[in-house]
């Protein structure tokens, strides 16, 4: 079996960066993008959406792989079949470009 070398498809995604100061009005913003297309998390916890974690105030981002906590700083990716997850500020950079 031989080793193949592949290269990523461009795609285009949405993006919108958690502010780094911890601006609470930038970040509800942030929070506010993903409650719109996902929802707030269901009691149940059956279903991807978004909560903030009680105990240390993080964005929680419940997808389908896990709970995902978003850092200050952190991009928060909606991805190409409407998935949302975070990303960190030096992988974004070196992933993404402007459009």
């Amino acid at each position: 079996m031989t080793v193949q070398r592949f290269r990523k498809k461009p795609v285009e995604i949405a993006a919108i960066q958690m502010p780094v100061d911890g601006n609470v009005y930038d970040a509800m913003a942030v929070y506010q993008w993903v409650e719109s297309h996902l929802g707030s998390v269901a009691p149940d916890g059956g279903e991807p959406g978004v909560t903030i974690d009680p105990v240390d105030g993080k964005m929680a981002i419940r997808t389908l792989e896990g709970t995902m906590k978003v850092d200050l700083g952190d991009w928060v990716i909606q991805g190409v079949q409407g998935e949302f997850y975070p990303c960190k500020p030096d992988i974004f950079e070196a992933t993404y470009e402007a459009v």
